[in-house]
């Protein structure tokens, strides 16, 4: 016998109780013959907003009838274009308005806070990592501490995970600071582990890793535009975030940094570039760099306006849809749902890794297929084929992240439905 939650009209039911139902339209969503794809993939790369081919034409529109005057008389000028991102940017992350900046890409962003806050000496050289972080994040720590004349063998401590399914307790985070604390620099933790799906409480790491003395920055690219942040109140010292995933930015999507307001007038070394100079004296051409405070002086260059306007479009989305409150409230009861389905339908045959906890969790359920790596591959492939996209991370890890601006409990159950008819 069915049960209720395992109905197509239970599915149905909910979606039309979801009060942001109506977001869907507002997207492209990729066709799969005469239907629309079951696109679970917002986790790396979230699909386009319908407003963003407007947005690009009009600064094209802008550029051509008015030039170099496009800065100043557009409809959207481009000289303080990135002040229209400040404030959305900023309540997407929980953060003062001067504490965020939408620049570069996020590996690039990682690299100028790392400049500025990574200040290893012979007694405090080492940085601190989750084991199995995204390569990016581990290259570039890695390059820095050989930059600075450490080895990474004795310096870079990779925190193996203790719980079941690759998980990392808190408790584990705070007996690795117990142990290595006098030792390590900077913290670099994520906000949503990528493989994993596991989130982290910001706020809990920030507080024991400075109460060792180390600085702290996080990898947000999981996080932003998934959970609600208080970035501000976690008080980390700095974080970095790309655009392209949750945030519906577009692929390699100008990337978020932030910095916290009290290192706004730091005078942390950093390297410069002529827009991170004061506002209201940047244009005197003057040889000493005076940088603007807040996350905005870390800029290096005038920001890349088509690039900026999908990021635009969509945070104002994001604002309509009632902000993070809202779309973690849809999000939770997606992936409930997904997740009470699987236990449900395919006990047995698929396995969940991403803590069963929703504080713990965003979107993302990682899932891993009984038999090992070439039935997971083969589901991900059968899944593919019939318009069903989730996105596969090695060696054995099939992603599904249902988004809440565009993702339906039907899509869900039809998901679950294509998995039990796989053999």
């Amino acid at each position: 016998m069915t049960h209720p939650i395992e109905s197509e009209a239970h599915a149905l039911a909910l979606d039309a109780a979801d009060p942001l139902h109506g977001f869907r339209a507002e997207f492209h969503i990729p066709r799969h013959g005469d239907e629309d794809q079951r696109y679970f993939c917002g986790n790396s790369l979230g699909l386009q907003p319908r407003a963003v081919r407007a947005a690009l034409l009009q600064e094209l529109d802008d550029w051509a009838a008015l030039g170099v005057e496009a800065h100043f008389r557009g409809r959207h000028p481009w000289m303080p274009y990135h002040a229209e991102l400040r404030a959305p940017l900023a309540e997407l992350v929980g953060a003062e308005p001067g504490e965020v900046v939408a620049m570069n890409s996020l590996t690039a962003n990682l690299h100028l806070m790392m400049v500025s806050f990574y200040r290893p000496t012979s007694d405090r050289p080492a940085i601190l990592i989750e084991a199995g972080a995204f390569p990016s994040d581990r290259h570039a720590v890695e390059s820095q501490i050989r930059f600075h004349g450490f080895d990474p063998a004795r310096d870079l401590i990779e925190l193996q995970p203790d719980e079941p399914n690759g998980t990392i307790s808190l408790a584990a985070i705070e007996r690795a600071l117990a142990e290595h604390g006098q030792r390590i620099a900077l913290v670099l933790w994520p906000g949503v582990q990528y493989r994993s799906g596991q989130a982290f409480d910001l706020r809990e790491i920030a507080r024991l890793a400075h109460a060792k003395g180390c600085v702290v920055g996080f990898d947000l690219a999981h996080a932003a535009g998934n959970l609600p942040l208080a970035l501000h109140e976690a008080g980390a010292d700095f974080a970095v975030w790309c655009h392209y995933k949750y945030c519906n930015a577009g692929p390699g999507a100008v990337a978020g940094c932030f910095v916290h307001a009290r290192h706004a007038r730091t005078d942390r070394p950093r390297f410069a570039g002529w827009w991170g100079h004061d506002q209201t004296t940047r244009f005197r051409m003057e040889p000493e760099f005076v940088p603007t405070p807040g996350a905005e002086g870390w800029q290096l260059s005038n920001p890349p306006i088509l690039a900026l306007a999908p990021l635009r479009v969509s945070l104002e989305i994001f604002q309509r849809a009632g902000g993070m409150p809202a779309l973690r409230r849809k999000s939770e009861s997606l992936t409930g749902y997904l997740e009470a389905l699987v236990r449900a339908r395919l006990a047995g045959r698929i396995e969940i890794l991403t803590p069963a906890e929703p504080a713990r969790r965003g979107c993302q359920l990682s899932l891993r297929v009984q038999g090992g790596r070439e039935r997971g591959r083969a589901l991900f492939e059968y899944l593919e084929a019939r318009g069903i996209i989730g996105d596969w991370r090695e060696p054995d890890v099939i992603r599904i992240s249902p988004v809440p601006l565009y993702n339906r409990h039907s899509d869900i159950l039809a998901l679950v439905r294509a998995i039990e008819a796989w053999h």
